[in-house]
């Protein structure tokens, strides 16, 4: 039998075609099994010139290496990671102070996988609270219902879905994006368990209209006899506002605000994911959502939906806290808010498009084209300037707003003013070659909220 070199296996190994259907057979090199998985990938888009999401595509060496330093680190086993347990802790303490929470209480929240896990453990905590309520008062508690925007993101229509809550959802309308009291009248009843409004929504950036819900449920309780908490869903604006708008009242300096839960690995400056979820104080976290475990050690109580997760993402966001403190915070929200702004001027004033979300709070520029452009479309100009590598979101608005079009930038830390020149460029000269060629991109089908709520009744 003739002898194969080493190199003929090794390359063998990286030809090797790999199955679709069932369980590879055999191993390979650690070496060829790295390629396949890189090489496999090489055709997505890079991170970093992904401006559809708002997570968190860059790191700093050092971050990096606190990240392989913890991530074999099982977040839940507290008994054995005492300290980052600890880290966990003193950051919720932060938050909760960051937020304005009342000095004389005990903060309550937790670290949880993105703000998906945060929104589903306080829209819980909400439940459960009402429900108690209702029985204590020997009222039925078989029917809550949760109001909300149609702004929302799909966590709250998966946590009503879910946890058997009725969706009272408000409408949009062309030209406003955004929760105000205009239907709480005819959304809000005694089995509300709460309202949630939107600090920084992830359709236009804008924040919901909060003080001004928040006085509407003032006088609604003075009217009725009924209070109705609020939930701020910061997931973005929750790492933006406190650095750039210290005197914006939209947090826990609102009385009725009881729980705010924001994204680390959004304007958090970690990578996916990582969210958290504060109580403005401990006795808002139903004391019947917690447990108790000590099989993977001594005991310990565990408030959250998902269990064992990765550890790193928590010692990464205490480093970014010691690295950066408030004014490093601020610093980097500044730049990145006055890049948003310049992208901002730049398209407004190329005559193709109109700014959808007139209060830039938050680095997003959320546009749509002027009516007057009708051989091409938003989805057109997100499908060219993929070709230069940038990646935008384009998608129709929420009902009742279908009808229009948003072209979406979310503008990162780590882009500077130059790379947002450029892109400004790269979108302009997408526009100028649509307008003169015409475009055939077509919006994505997609599900009819109306006839899905119909099929259900």
């Amino acid at each position: 039998m003739k002898h194969r070199a080493p190199f003929d296996l090794l390359f063998d190994e990286f030809n090797e075609p790999i199955p679709d259907n069932h369980f590879p057979q055999y191993g390979m090199s650690a070496r060829a099994a790295k390629a396949t998985v890189n090489s496999e990938s090489w055709s997505d888009c890079q991170p970093v010139m992904n401006l559809s999401s708002f997570v968190t595509t860059f790191t700093e060496p050092e971050a990096l290496e606190i990240a392989h330093q913890h991530f074999l680190k099982n977040y839940i086993d507290h008994d054995m990671y005492p300290q980052l347990f600890a880290m966990e802790g003193r950051m919720v303490r932060w938050l909760h102070q960051l937020w304005n929470g009342p000095k004389d209480v005990d903060p309550y929240g937790t670290a949880t996988v993105g703000s998906s896990e945060a929104c589903m453990l306080a829209g819980l905590a909400h439940k459960w609270n009402w429900r108690q309520a209702r029985e204590a008062a020997d009222k039925d508690g078989s029917r809550p219902n949760m109001v909300t925007g149609g702004n929302v993101q799909i966590v709250w229509k998966k946590f009503l879905r879910y946890f058997d809550v009725e969706p009272r959802i408000a409408p949009l309308k062309p030209g406003n994006y955004r929760l105000t009291t205009e239907h709480l009248d005819r959304l809000v009843d005694e089995n509300t368990i709460a309202v949630v409004a939107i600090a920084g929504q992830t359709f236009t950036g804008e924040d919901d209209d909060i003080q001004e819900i928040h006085d509407w449920l003032d006088a609604y309780e003075r009217k009725t006899g009924i209070s109705i908490p609020m939930h701020i869903d910061g997931a973005s604006g929750g790492f933006v506002n406190p650095f750039l708008y210290p005197e914006y009242v939209w947090d826990f300096r609102l009385p009725r605000v009881q729980s705010i839960n924001a994204s680390g690995h959004k304007f958090g400056l970690v990578p996916p994911g990582l969210g958290w979820i504060v109580f403005r104080e401990r006795k808002i976290f139903n004391e019947d959502l917690m447990f108790y475990v000590n099989y993977l050690g001594g005991e310990m109580p565990t408030a959250t939906l998902n269990f064992s997760r990765n550890a790193f993402q928590i010692a990464y966001q205490y480093y970014a806290f010691l690295r950066l403190g408030f004014d490093g915070y601020r610093k980097v929200m500044r730049h990145t808010v006055d890049n948003a702004e310049f992208l901002r001027k730049r398209l407004v004033d190329s005559g193709y498009f109109e700014i959808m979300n007139k209060t830039q709070r938050i680095p997003v520029v959320a546009l749509t084209l002027k009516s007057e452009f009708t051989n091409f479309n938003e989805f057109d100009v997100s499908a060219r300037v993929r070709e230069r590598g940038w990646v935008l979101s384009a998608y129709s608005m929420p009902p009742d707003a279908q009808t229009v079009n948003s072209l979406r930038v979310v503008v990162r830390p780590h882009l500077n003013h130059n790379v947002i020149d450029e892109l400004a460029d790269d979108i302009i000269h997408a526009c100028q070659w649509l307008h003169q060629h015409g475009g055939t991109a077509t919006a994505p089908v997609l599900h009819d909220p109306h006839k899905v709520a119909a099929s259900k009744c």
